[in-house]
């Protein structure tokens, strides 16, 4: 085990990608409209993509969805995110066309190396391919890459990548007896 002191953490290598003010004013517009329900769509998406978000046609996302930032998101054409999804993108994360991220899924590109003293980030892109399904409540953690046509069942922990075509399941509960 080593010994950690986080006053030493010092974030190496970790990019937010745009200045200090832009993050301001993306924190702003996501918590004071992008996030409700009362934010249409298409204003949604066009205060997204205003701060980098490249995003597809024909694109819902819905409301309490929560972005880290924009301008490391790609989302394909005609696919879904649900109500509640986070997506925890230090590092970029990218959804491929009619694929749909259902509700309160976590798609998190951020992570910390257990091994260091410091507890420095160990961060890495996220990215799911076309015509995919992330059932309610999954977790896909960072540096996975997920295929075409793949299926991920509700509360799914994926941590290595999913090649095309798979299905990975969450265990199911069993009566005890």
């Amino acid at each position: 085990m080593t010994d950690r002191s986080l006053v030493g953490f010092t974030g190496a290598g970790y990019d937010k990608g745009r200045q200090f003010h832009v993050q301001v004013l993306w924190m702003l517009a996501s918590s004071l409209v992008v996030s409700h329900w009362w934010c249409p769509n298409s204003v949604r998406l066009r205060i997204l993509r205003m701060f980098g978000a490249k995003i597809g046609v024909g694109v819902l996302i819905r409301h309490r969805v929560r972005i880290h930032w924009p301008w490391k998101l790609t989302v394909g054409d005609y696919s879904w995110v649900g109500e509640d999804a986070w997506i925890l993108n230090l590092e970029p994360v990218s959804i491929g066309a009619n694929t749909c991220i259902s509700q309160s899924v976590l798609l998190c590109a951020g992570s910390h190396d257990r091994r260091s003293g410091t507890f420095e980030f160990d961060n890495a892109p996220i990215r799911v391919g076309d015509r995919t399904w992330i059932a309610a409540r999954a977790t896909v953690l960072r540096g996975v890459t997920i295929g075409n046509d793949v299926t991920i069942g509700a509360t799914a922990l994926v941590t290595t990548d999913v090649h095309d075509g798979m299905t990975v399941l969450a265990p199911a509960a069993r009566r005890s007896e």
